[in-house]
C-alpha cells in the first residue's frame, strides 16, 4: 500500500485535489472530517474542551460550536496549543485506525489529507508528500471573495500558517493551483500516473522480498 500525505495552506485548493485523487481510485482520509468526529458530543475531547472553555462553545443542541471555539482561541498561542493538545492525538488515533483498515482491505493507494502535516512533523509517516500551492494574492481572493471573509481575517489566517516556501522545499510533489480547473485536473492526472507507478514498484519489491 502506498501511503501519501496531502497538504497545503488555506485556500490553496487542497480539498479539490483530494477529491480528484479520490475520483481516480484513491482511498481518502480527511483530517477535517476526523477533527469533527474527534469532538463529537460525549467523546473525551468534547469533555476536555468543555472543562477548559465552558458551555459558551456549545450550540443550542449541545454539539460543539467549532466556529465559536475557533473565534475564542484564534490569535491566542496558549489557547491554540491547549486545543491542539486535546484534539490532535484523537485525530491521529482515528487516522491510524483508518489506515490500518485500508491496509487490511488491501487498498493500494491511501491519501491522507492533513492541513498541518508539516507543522505537526508528520512527514516521516508517509511514503510521499504532495503539496498543493497557489500564489498568496489568489488565496487572499479566494478567502475574501469565495468564502466572504473579511480581508484582515484572511490576512491573519494566512500569516498564522507556515509559509508555503518552507513546505515546498520538503514536498515530493507540488501541485501548482494558480490557473484553472482544466490545468489542475491535468496535473492530477500526471500525479496519479506517478503514484500508480510508485505503488506498482513497491508491490514488485515486496513480492521479490517474499519470494
Amino acid at each position: 500500500m502506498l501511503l501519501v500525505g496531502l497538504t497545503g495552506n488555506i485556500a490553496s485548493g487542497k480539498t479539490t485535489v483530494a477529491k480528484l485523487l479520490e475520483q481516480r481510485g484513491a482511498t481518502l482520509i480527511d483530517a477535517d472530517i476526523l477533527a469533527r468526529r474527534a469532538v463529537d458530543a460525549g467523546t473525551p475531547a468534547y469533555h476536555a474542551i468543555l472543562d477548559r472553555w465552558g458551555t459558551e462553545v456549545l450550540s443550542p443542541d449541545g454539539a460543539l460550536d467549532r466556529t465559536a471555539l475557533r473565534q475564542l482561541v484564534f490569535g491566542e498561542a496558549d489557547e491554540i496549543s491547549a486545543l491542539n493538545e486535546i484534539v490532535h492525538p484523537e485525530v491521529a488515533r482515528l487516522r491510524e485506525a483508518l489506515v490500518s483498515e485500508a491496509r487490511a482491505r488491501g487498498d493500494r493507494m491511501v491519501i491522507c489529507d492533513i492541513p498541518l502535516l508539516f507543522e505537526k512533523k508528520l512527514v516521516d509517516e508517509f511514503d510521499l508528500i504532495i503539496l498543493v500551492d497557489a500564489p498568496r494574492p489568489l488565496r487572499m481572493e479566494r478567502l475574501t471573495h469565495d468564502r466572504g471573509m473579511h480581508e484582515t481575517d484572511a490576512m491573519d489566517m494566512i500569516a498564522a500558517q507556515m509559509p508555503s516556501e518552507l513546505k515546498r522545499a520538503r514536498a515530493d510533489i507540488i501541485v501548482e493551483n494558480g490557473t484553472g480547473m482544466d490545468e489542475l485536473a491535468s496535473q492530477v492526472d500526471e500525479i496519479w500516473k506517478r503514484l500508480e507507478s510508485e505503488a506498482m514498484r513497491r508491490d514488485s519489491t515486496r513480492e521479490r522480498a517474499i519470494s
